[in-house]
């Protein structure tokens, strides 16, 4: 059976005075008049298609918010992700990056700012390599970086890169800081890698994060490129 498309049942919505007999009517003769009303007011589509998505939009924000409240130890306190700043801060920024994201790459320095200045965050980095096979390789060897206790000299060398990372870069990076590549290479197998990453996965699903870099600051949701001054402005707010 054809389905009713769902922008016509939101206009069927606001046609609703103008067709207040509709429901003495068979469906066909129910499309006719709706069809005639924006007709008369094509305007009722584009209220119709505003009020779907902000109807859309404020769903996503609930459920965003209910799974941050339901995830919230897991996206702060995860024991199998890298914590930077100080690890007993009274406020907790979480980034999701890729080392092959431009935005990325131009949030390192705002965030070093950010630490640098307030002693009090603890900032936890989860890689999400959502860019291709380079940068699934670049976090795995990032959280391998872990076992060498060289992670954040590691992270700062992998957001300063030139170019894409790929496996080739990636190692020359590794090896600059003075990692054991046979090692890192070892250690990039390991199952909380790979635990890792699906959880970044999964947790970025569920707060509705389309891309990186994305950052939970308390209650705050923060989609995309944020400078230090607004990164500031939401420690504030999860401060208060």
């Amino acid at each position: 059976m054809k389905r009713t498309p769902k922008l016509l049942l939101v206009a069927m919505a606001f046609a609703a005075p103008m067709v207040a007999k509709a429901d003495a009517l068979d469906e066909g003769r129910v499309k006719e008049l709706v069809y005639e009303a924006i007709r008369e007011n094509p305007d009722i589509v584009m209220e119709a298609l505003a009020e779907l998505q902000k109807r859309q939009a404020a769903a996503e924000a609930t459920n965003a918010s209910d799974f941050l409240a339901a995830e919230r130890d897991v996206i702060e306190r995860d024991p199998n992700a890298p914590v930077l700043g100080n690890p007993e801060g009274d406020v907790t920024v979480v980034e999701f990056f890729d080392y092959n994201c431009p935005y990325c790459r131009r949030a390192a320095p705002e965030v070093d700012a950010l630490i640098a200045k307030d002693r009090n965050i603890r900032l936890v980095y989860r890689e999400w390599p959502i860019l291709g096979e380079g940068s699934v390789f670049a976090a795995r060897a990032a959280l391998a970086s872990r076992k060498q206790g060289k992670y954040p000299e590691f992270h700062a060398a992998m957001m300063r890169l030139q170019g894409r990372a790929e496996e080739e870069s990636v190692l020359r990076v590794a090896a600059e800081i003075g990692l054991d590549i046979d090692r890192l290479r070892q250690d990039m197998t390991a199952p909380e890698i790979e635990e890792h990453i699906a959880t970044s996965m999964r947790l970025t699903r569920g707060l509705g994060f389309q891309g990186t870099p994305s950052f939970v600051i308390g209650d705050g949701l923060v989609p995309g490129f944020a400078d230090r001054s607004q990164l500031e402005d939401y420690v504030a707010k999860a401060r208060n």
